[in-house]
């Protein structure tokens, strides 16, 4: 069985990719279980450009299929801020705590309907050869007032999908997987590959 790597030492990531992938014939693998520990500088100016900076660079390294994500939260208020630097919001090492904190004091006093946000996830796939897709998928909500829920990671607790009445960290994992950005971009993923040949 062939590898499919995940350009991503992000072990929520890592979890929801495997979860998601389950069915897929191939055998997904992190990029340190095959013994790649480099850490892949990030200075694309959009999602999409991290995610192809990050898939091509392990690709380099392993000669093999390669899929990265680059995600983040945009929120309307902030004028889509955190956007590509939602995972260095608040500094770095900070932990998920520290970034949820950092964006709820900046959204003090804002009212509900003015906290819209949306989690954005887009998945490059580099090929043995060098070429390459990426894919964009979206999941729209408002900033909480405060977090809830347990589940998930990142910023899942203070994301609010009214259609749900509860954060994505309340969700259980299949229905997070059903509605979540990075779901939707790997199905979309799914099948862009299912209509190719995979070289």
């Amino acid at each position: 069985m062939k590898k499919f790597i995940v350009a991503t030492k992000n072990k929520g990531k890592l979890n929801e990719i495997s979860e998601i992938l389950a069915d897929f014939p191939y055998d997904v693998v992190s990029m340190e279980q095959v013994g790649i520990d480099d850490d892949i500088e990030e200075t694309g100016k959009t999602f999409e450009e991290n995610a192809l900076i990050k898939a091509l660079e392990i690709n380099k390294l392993t000669g093999q299929i390669v899929i990265a994500d680059d995600s983040g939260l945009e929120v309307d208020f902030l004028d889509g801020a955190p956007g590509i630097y939602s995972a260095r919001f608040a500094g770095e090492g900070a932990t998920d705590q520290d970034k949820n904190n950092k964006l709820l004091s900046l959204l003090k006093d804002v009212p509900f309907e003015k906290r819209t946000a949306r989690f954005v996830c887009v998945i490059a796939v580099v090929f043995a050869d060098g070429s390459n897709f990426t894919v964009r998928g979206t999941c729209e909500g408002h900033i909480a007032f405060a977090p809830e829920g347990t589940n998930g990671f990142g910023y899942d607790p203070i994301f609010y999908v009214p259609e749900y009445s509860m954060t994505t960290a309340k969700m259980t994992s299949e229905m997070k997987h059903q509605i979540s950005h990075r779901g939707k971009a790997l199905r979309q993923m799914v099948g862009k590959l299912r209509g190719m040949r995979l070289r």
